[in-house]
């Protein structure tokens, strides 16, 4: 049952942001840069990381997700090592993630055949 929750959870995430897209003038990129903050701050402030609870997989592999561990990064950094956790807490708990991205990224770059 616990799949069929993150798909579903996962797949109204996605169709809100579809929606938005389609009847709006905002861009992919706008689109993308607000869920990633609608994510830090409903993990900022407590909300999202319930929302996790539930939904699993469906709630964090949207960039949401990415947006609630930035702000669960930033805010157990802050905790740690005062003000200095708002530069290095960011990439506490993303950096994996983030670097896998680039050297994947890298990869399939020079593998593949550039369009003309």
């Amino acid at each position: 049952m616990s799949y069929v929750i993150a798909f579903v959870t996962g797949g109204l995430i996605c169709a809100a942001a579809q929606l938005v897209l389609e009847y709006t003038n905002l861009t992919p990129a706008h689109v993308l840069v607000g869920l990633t903050v609608l994510g830090a701050i409903l993990g900022g402030i407590g909300v999202y990381e319930p929302f996790l609870q539930v939904a699993g997989a469906g709630a964090l592999v949207p960039v949401s997700g990415f947006g609630s561990s930035i702000a669960k990064g930033m805010l157990s950094e802050i905790k740690r090592l005062g003000w200095e956790g708002l530069f290095t807490g960011a990439f506490e708990i993303t950096g994996l993630g983030l670097a896998a991205a680039v050297v994947f990224g890298s990869l399939v770059a020079v593998a593949a055949k550039p369009r003309d």
